[in-house]
């Protein structure tokens, strides 16, 4: 197959190389402009003929390239036949290319990306800088145009995530609060003067101004779903908003009542339609609280709000009934005496909270006034002391979720007797991670959003930092991801083991925040390495085909640390959908364990001096004749052979014995094997063995060594040692 591959890499090259030769050729012919058909022609032709052909640089050039570039394309491909887990060499265009290429030039696909535009719009031109003189100084300002573009206006506007529509609802909320606080004042209260009324008008007039901008440009172009359908239309958002109820509100509330001041007077209660535009004010409230970190703070100040403009209202009425009474007439009304907005307010908050301490109402229209206003104050202080309590209790729900966590881990602990050190530690741990994470547990806040959301948010947090690991990179960006939405979060305590040495290793460890030691030497205390944020450690037990590998050493949580942790299981079951990573891992993981299995380096080797120089260094002695010799050298070369030789006498004297006995009984002819030595018994008479003397010199013997199988299964090879003399030639 690579032979193949080969062959048609290069039968392609050499066409290339031709088709490149005659193109080269026919743009280096060079004819007079003045050549017609016919005579001059000819002329033309053998002017040409006899210059011969000009050699173009340029094209030279060229199909230098093209060769080069086909070599080296060649090669890859081959390396991609050897090892198909490599990925493909060619680059995968950019998305700007591709999109440019499809709409004005298709001719353009597959070239370099920097080559398909033109130059106009590939040579960027550099923004000018703007600068404006203040007095002595010099500053930069951004210009006009980018002020422009951001201020307009845009067709459709997502109530959502427009941070420009949330501010001009907060515009049109303090036109709205204007209208709510000031009308009812300037109404009962003699705050409005002949002398002051073009200011209240002025002001009036601005807030109107708003209003007719809402209802005309701003709401028609909010966006609105349809059958999950986001509708961006301007005719159908138009449509959509005339039908609903808060464009009649807004409607109503901008109606121009005040051409009544020409025939009333300026009287502010023409106004009160004004008030009529609360939607607006609640949807900002609700845009308000989405975009805010602590959304709490403002839900306290808004009850605050509610609670004063309550007793505003309350102020205005009481000034109202002492007008109707007339003011100093009884105990009960107004004096007419000091501030009279603060000396009312004072009443209504006696009132409506009920201190109590105020004059006893007089008259029917006093006790009837004071009865409503002490069920009214009753019903809605406790409203508001209630609400007040819910945002304070949501506020600090999970503040409280952690404290009840901790009491009843504490009350635990007391229960069944943990030692004081141990209980030490579990605050500890459950102090740092409240104090890290804002919550115990990260993954119950996720579980309650979509696989999408959860991986989104995932990627934001933890991609940097697992996109560093070098065992993943080159893997399936979406392997990666699937991972992300797997990885566990734990927190170890200062001095904690993250693994011991020899314990079975299932689990492969991120650093996500601090740091953890590896500890090593004689006695488990020397540290080796320090790991800090972004590395890996126990990835060899992750991959390792055979299963149970131990851990070689002890690692050890320095100071608080927070560790992804992702196991063999849940790994191997998102390897199921990539198969391309999981040769690449595999591969890494070979690597990874051919490092491991290696020796550590030993003491440096000393060079021979002098004479031995000129020598090579001695070849080890083989790991079998270590094991036959004991590891004594020429002494057990020699033991040897004195053992075989008292082995050789025992066995003539056997067959001599054997052989007399059977010339007593019958001449027959001598067995042509005999029985092992250990089996026969020697009779009485024979005489004692001497003595085996090991003796020291040269022999004529050599020395033959085999290994053949045993017979029986379980055991395993037999070493037979033979020692023959030798012939003399």
């Amino acid at each position: 197959m690579n032979l193949s591959s080969e062959k048609l890499s290069t039968d392609y090259e050499e066409r290339l190389i031709r088709i490149a030769k005659v193109k080269a050729m026919k743009k280096t012919m060079r004819f007079p402009k003045s050549s017609k058909v016919g005579s001059g022609s000819r002329y033309s032709t053998q002017n040409a003929t006899s210059q011969g052909f000009q050699t173009n640089e340029y094209a030279d050039a060229q199909l230098q390239e093209i060769v080069r570039k086909m070599r080296e394309r060649a090669t890859a491909y081959k390396e991609k036949l050897k090892d198909p887990v490599l990925s493909s060499p060619e680059g995968s265009p950019t998305a700007y290319c591709v999109a440019y290429s499809e709409v004005k030039q298709p001719e353009l696909i597959g070239q370099t990306c920097g080559q398909n535009y033109p130059k106009e719009e590939a040579e960027a031109k550099p923004e000018e800088d703007h600068y404006c003189d203040m007095l002595c100084c010099k500053f930069k300002k951004p210009p006009l145009k980018k002020y422009m573009t951001y201020l307009k206006l845009p067709d459709s506007i997502d109530s959502y995530t427009d941070r420009r529509y949330v501010a001009w609802l907060m515009l049109v909320t303090v036109a709205y609060n204007w209208n709510c606080w000031f009308i009812p004042l300037r109404f009962v209260f003699p705050y409005q003067t002949p002398s002051n009324t073009i200011y209240w008008f002025a002001i009036d007039i601005i807030c109107d101004i708003c209003y007719l901008c809402d209802l005309l440009v701003f709401q028609p172009r909010v966006q609105f779903l349809r059958g999950g359908d986001i509708i961006v239309n301007k005719v159908e958002m138009k449509k959509f908003y005339h039908s609903t109820i808060k464009f009649r509100l807004d409607l109503i509330s901008v109606l121009p009542f005040d051409v009544l001041y020409f025939f009333f007077g300026f009287n502010p209660a023409f106004r009160v339609n004004r008030m009529l535009k609360h939607n607006t004010f609640f949807e900002f409230n609700d845009r308000l609280e989405a975009i805010l970190d602590k959304a709490y703070i403002y839900r306290v100040i808004r009850t605050t709000g509610y609670l004063l403009f309550i007793l505003h209202i309350n102020a205005c009425l009481y000034y109202w009934a002492s007008d109707y009474e007339g003011l100093g007439s009884t105990r009960w009304v107004y004096d007419g005496q000091g501030n009279m907005y603060l000396r009312c307010y004072y009443w209504a908050v006696r009132t409506l909270i009920t201190i109590g301490g105020l004059p006893e109402p007089q008259t029917l229209f006093e006790i009837v006034f004071q009865l409503l206003n002490f069920f009214l104050g009753v019903f809605v202080f406790s409203s508001l002391i209630g609400q007040m309590r819910d945002v304070i209790g949501a506020a600090t729900a999970g503040q409280n979720y952690y404290r009840s966590c901790m009491d009843n881990t504490v009350s635990y602990m007391n229960t069944y007797s943990i030692p004081k050190l141990v209980q030490n530690r579990v605050r500890t741990w459950y102090e740092y991670t409240w104090d890290s994470q804002g919550m115990l547990d990260e993954s119950e806040l996720l579980e309650q959003m979509p696989t999408k959301m959860q991986l989104a948010i995932a990627i934001d947090v933890n991609f940097a930092i697992v996109n560093k690991v070098d065992l993943f990179k080159g893997c399936d960006t979406q392997m990666i991801y699937d991972m992300l939405l797997r990885l566990k979060s734990i927190v170890y305590l200062p001095g904690d083991f993250v693994c011991k040495k020899g314990e079975i290793g299932r689990e492969m460890y991120i650093i996500k925040q601090g740091e953890v030691q590896v500890l090593g030497g004689p006695d488990g205390t020397k540290v080796l390495v320090t790991l800090r944020a972004g590395a890996v450690f126990g990835e060899i037990s992750l991959l390792a085909a055979g299963g149970g590998n131990r851990r070689t050493a002890n690692v050890v949580a320095h100071g608080f640390a927070n560790l992804f942790i992702l196991d063999k299981k849940t790994l191997n079951e998102i390897l199921v959908h990539y198969p391309d990573s999981e040769k690449l891992l595999m591969k890494k993981a070979k690597v990874l364990l051919k490092e491991k299995g290696k020796p550590p380096p030993g003491p440096p080797v000393q060079q021979p001096r002098g004479l031995a120089s000129l020598f090579g260094q001695k070849q080890e002695t083989p790991k079998l004749f270590k094991a036959m010799f004991g590891a004594k050298g020429k002494g057990g070369l020699a033991k040897l052979l004195q053992l075989k030789r008292e082995q050789d006498i025992q066995e003539h004297e056997a067959e001599a014995e054997k052989t007399e006995k059977e010339e007593k009984k019958q001449p027959e002819p001598a067995a042509p094997s005999a029985p092992p030595p250990q089996k026969e018994e020697p009779e009485a008479d024979t005489k004692p063995k001497p003595r085996a003397v090991m003796h020291r010199g040269t022999t004529n013997e050599s020395l033959i060594i085999t290994m053949s199988p045993s017979p029986r299964a379980e055991e395993g090879e037999i070493l037979k040692v033979e020692a023959k003399e030798k012939k003399n030639k």
